[in-house]
């Protein structure tokens, strides 16, 4: 199950650098975006996995241990389609999952001024 993310208006780019903090602490899931599927090499080739590429991209964003970084990406980067993020639950979602992370999008977003859609299918 995905929860697939659409951000509207400016900061585009940190927003999506706030979304992929987030992800660091959420060892449910796995993630995609926009940003990925350009800055790591071989990501879709589906030979991404090299833990020093994950970790020096995440460096700038957060601490990552090597465990999450073998965890942390998805394999699936073609699924984007319209969307900019995906959060891909490792089991399915529950409700209060889905609150929480809800809560954590909106808190960290807000002092960026940006809008953004949540789907998850």
């Amino acid at each position: 199950m995905r929860t697939y993310i659409k951000i509207y208006g400016p900061p585009i780019l940190k927003s999506l650098k706030v979304l992929e903090k987030i992800a660091i602490d959420m060892p449910e899931v796995c993630i995609m975006d926009t940003l990925i599927v350009s800055g790591l090499p071989d990501v879709g080739s589906g030979r991404l996995g090299h833990q020093e590429d994950v970790s020096e991209y995440f460096s700038g964003i957060g601490e990552i241990t090597k465990e999450r970084c073998d965890t942390i990406i998805s394999k699936s980067s073609s699924t984007l389609g319209e969307y900019d993020f995906f959060f891909e639950w490792f089991t399915g979602p529950t409700m209060d999952q889905l609150d929480m992370l809800t809560e954590k999008i909106d808190e960290a977003l807000a002092p960026l001024g940006c809008k953004y859609t949540m789907t998850t299918v």
